[in-house]
Parts: structure tokens; sequence; C-alpha cells
């Protein structure tokens, strides 16, 4: 991870993505040669969820919220996009590929259905988008999709998992609200007692410690559950076809919504990474509480994360090299000096004092 005075450089990216590949090895090792250290592993997976989602709400900066109120056309179409456009696209093609299988096929839904909350900026500001802009995106893609998970669960998994939705509102309430709560208000009185600076540092350790935590839940994933995966490791192949084909899909859809809303090119990055990124983080913390017990669910979501930095590396490419279709004058200039940097769902270098 980068120090917030440094220019971003993929090689974070890298880092991150072997961070993760690590911990899947380690775990399956671990479950491999000591099943009874991997069950041992397993149990400690509620502790590790609290402290993971806790550390992705203490980061959210809920103000930016009011500051984009000029922006209401962007965020109005970001919010289609994500939430109603987006999750088509990822049921047909989850059930394209995986209809055989239908508690991946769950997982990986789940995975298409939920919209970054965090890292998607650090690539809108390598690509040059729209950061003050997508920033407010961050509280409102969160809000929505806590609120829509039951529904989305509802609609889409055709009873391949029980789902009760007042189960499922419960959990909400008990593992999200009131660490979300308890989050926000440890932000704001952290940040007013320690001072803009002294509360800057604070967030850094915060972002340093945060791919650790998802690391160590990765690995007692795979503790815990790898002969199941194993006996499931063929059907793998067709996850990762599928979510090259969702991320092929989403570009398409990207860049129509830019040519037909006559985008400017910071808010075309803008949408194009947000449409293209998702929450993986959060929601296997989500879907490990609400649906406890079903490991290839969560293997989904893993293999999701990891093509995903590749995808978003690319993308980064695509868009600087046509970047030179837009109108180089007569635009505001974007603003690139307050975006957190790369890292995981709530995961970043943040380079701006005063964040609340």
């Amino acid at each position: 991870m980068l120090s917030s005075s440094s220019e971003p450089q993929l090689p974070g990216v890298t880092v991150t993505s072997v961070l993760l590949m690590a911990s899947i090895a380690l775990g399956a090792l671990f479950g491999l040669l000591l099943p009874a250290g991997g069950q041992w592993l397993g149990e400690r997976v509620d502790p590790t969820l609290l402290a993971l989602v806790t550390l992705l709400f203490f980061g959210v900066r809920f103000g930016a919220l009011v500051q984009a109120v000029g922006n209401l056309r962007f965020l109005g179409i970001a919010l289609v996009a994500n939430f109603l456009l987006v999750p088509w696209i990822g049921y047909c093609v989850a059930s394209l590929f995986l209809a055989d299988h239908p508690l991946i096929m769950v997982g990986l839904m789940i995975y298409f259905l939920s919209p970054c909350t965090d890292w998607f900026l650090g690539f809108t500001r390598l690509s040059g988008g729209n950061v003050s802009l997508g920033t407010a995106l961050i509280p409102l893609n969160m809000a929505v999709q806590l609120l829509l998970y039951p529904w989305y669960l509802q609609w889409f998994t055709h009873n391949a998992v029980q789902v009760e939705a007042g189960m499922i509102g419960s959990t909400l309430l008990q593992w999200f609200l009131l660490p979300l709560v308890a989050a926000v208000v440890a932000h704001q009185l952290l940040r007013l007692c320690l001072g803009a600076a002294r509360f800057e540092r604070v967030l850094h350790r915060v972002d340093q410690a945060t791919p650790w935590v998802i690391a160590l839940l990765v690995m007692e994933i795979f503790a815990a559950n790898i002969s199941v995966l194993m006996a499931h490791r063929a059907v793998f192949v067709w996850v990762l076809l599928a979510v090259f084909a969702f991320f092929v899909l989403t570009f398409l859809l990207s860049e129509g919504i830019s040519r037909l809303c006559r985008m400017r090119y910071p808010e075309h990055a803008l949408l194009t990474m947000t449409v293209a990124a998702r929450n993986a983080p959060l929601m296997l913390a989500i879907t490990m509480a609400a649906l406890p017990d079903q490991p290839l669910l969560y293997a989904a979501l893993v293999i999701g994360m990891l093509v995903e930095f590749l995808h978003l590396t690319a993308l980064r490419r695509l868009l600087l090299t046509a970047r030179h279709r837009f109108p180089p004058a007569g635009s505001p200039p974007v603003d690139n000096g307050s975006a957190p940097f790369l890292g995981p769902e709530g995961v970043t270098s943040r380079s701006s004092p005063g964040r609340s």
C-alpha cells in the first residue's frame, strides 16, 4: 500500500491479489494437512467477520453525499445502472453458466449484485475520472445494497438456499446496522478529538489492517471447508468464465450509457469503474452471517474478487487509450487530489485532511 503522498502505482493491486491467493493456499494446505486445525480456524470466523465489518464501515464518508447535491443526474444514472441493469445482467450470466450448480450460482449472483464501495475510486483516480463525485457513491452504494440484500436473495435464489426475510433482517441488524452505527460514531468522535492530521494517520492504519483481516477470513473459509471445495473444483472454471462474461457485458453497458447520456470523460471513467467493480468483501461478510455453512457460495465470491483486480487494471488501460475520443477542452478539470487510493472495500490511502 502506498503512502498518501506517493503517486499511485499499480503494484498495490498486485500485492493485494498475491495476499488473497496466499491466504487461499495457506488455508487449503492447513485444512488438508491438519483437518482439526482447519475446523478450529473455522470456529474463529465470527470475530473475524465482526472486525472486518467494523473496519469497512469506519472509513466511509457519509458527509460526501451533501457535497454531491449538484450532481443528482449522474448519481441517478449510476444507481439505475448498478441496482437495476447490472443485477439483470448478472442473473442472466449466472443462469447461463451455472444453472446446474445452484449454490455456486447464488454465490456468484451475490457477487454480481453489489457495487463496490471503495476500491473502484482508486481505479477511477488512476483513469483520470471524477473522484470527488465518486466519493459520494460510496455511502450511497453501501446503504442501497444493504437495504436491497434481503430482496435480492428472495428474487434471484429460486429457493437454492433457505432464505427467511425475517432472519436476514435480524442478521443485518445485529451484524451490520449496529456495527455501522458504532463505527460511524467512533469515526466522528475520533476525528473531533484527534484533529485532522492525526485522524488521517488512524485511517491509514485502518487501511493497512483491512486487507490482512480479509485474508485471514479467506484463510479460515478455505481451511474449514477445503474438502467440500475440492469436490467441486471443476465447477470453478465455469465461475471464471461467468465472471469474465459479466465484466465484458458491464463494460459494454457503461459505454452505451455514457454515449447515450453524452457524458464527459471524467464521469464516463467513473461510471465505467463503479459498474465494473463489485463489493466482494462486504458481501462475503454479509453472506457468511446471513447464510451460514455454505462454503460454495463463499468460494464463488472470493474467486470473483481475485479476477476483479486484473479486470479493473485492464479497464484502466482501455479508458486511458480511448480518452482522446472525448473533448479535450471546455470541461472543468478533473478532481484527482482527494481520492482514496487502491485497496479492498474500505481499504484506502487517504490524502486529504478533514474527512468526515
